[in-house]
């Protein structure tokens, strides 16, 4: 579960990104979240993950106070998160199968599950036989598809994208969206950020539309 009680973020310099933002997402949901350029989309995702920390408020993922936890702490909370943000980060001077095994290499897993794994996250996004390409290789919609296979390579419980469907044309963007999907449909709790309202209401999903740092509309699509 994740949940925000009266959550304020202030950049440097007094600009008021979030303010007093409460919501709960229970476990096992898929919420979209929606609004303009600069109505605190990408703050709200960042402060699950701890990339940003609140101003004020308190934020719960699973369990842990993520408001509270020192910076030490913040890699084992990520552990059971998969993160796909607009930069990528994608490795071009290894191959797609190595920028998968890279945040394996950390999980303490045997080579030969570590590469089970690695192939079977391939497969769900449709990139197994390109092990051996360079992402520079891939289209925008393989390389978006290859975050969100390392995004989600270490089966975590919470996956978030922000704007995953950016620059994509309407058929990949609905391909980016169906693998989402499919994910929840396993039991992975998913936010995605986007502002490509036609291809939300096409799923029939919880959205939360934010407006000037609050959460102005929150309903099915």
């Amino acid at each position: 579960m994740i949940s925000f009680s009266a959550v304020f973020k202030r950049y440097p310099g007094g600009q008021d990104v979030l303010k007093g933002v409460s919501l709960t997402v229970e476990a096992g949901a898929l919420v979209f979240i929606t609004g303009q350029s600069g109505a605190g989309k990408s703050t709200l995702l960042k402060l699950i993950p701890g990339i940003e920390r609140p101003s004020a408020g308190s934020i719960i993922v699973n369990g842990q106070n993520v408001s509270a936890l020192k910076p030490a702490a913040i890699p084992f909370l990520r552990r059971n998160l998969g993160l796909v943000f607009q930069d990528q980060k994608l490795l071009y001077d290894r191959s797609v199968y190595e920028n998968l095994m890279l945040p394996l290499s950390f999980s303490g897993l045997a080579p030969k599950e570590a590469a089970r794994r690695a192939r079977a996250a391939l497969d769900k996004v449709g990139l197994l036989g390109r092990e051996k390409a360079n992402p520079i290789q891939l289209s925008g919609g393989e390389q978006q598809r290859l975050a969100i296979a390392r995004a989600v390579v270490n089966r975590p419980a919470v996956l978030i994208a922000d704007e995953p469907t950016a620059n994509l044309d309407a058929e990949a963007a609905q391909r980016v969206l169906e693998i989402f999907l499919a994910f929840n449909q396993v039991g992975v709790t998913v936010l995605v950020a986007t502002h490509d309202m036609a291809l939300v209401k096409r799923y029939g999903q919880r959205v939360l539309r934010l407006a000037a740092g609050h959460v102005e509309e929150d309903a099915a699509a």
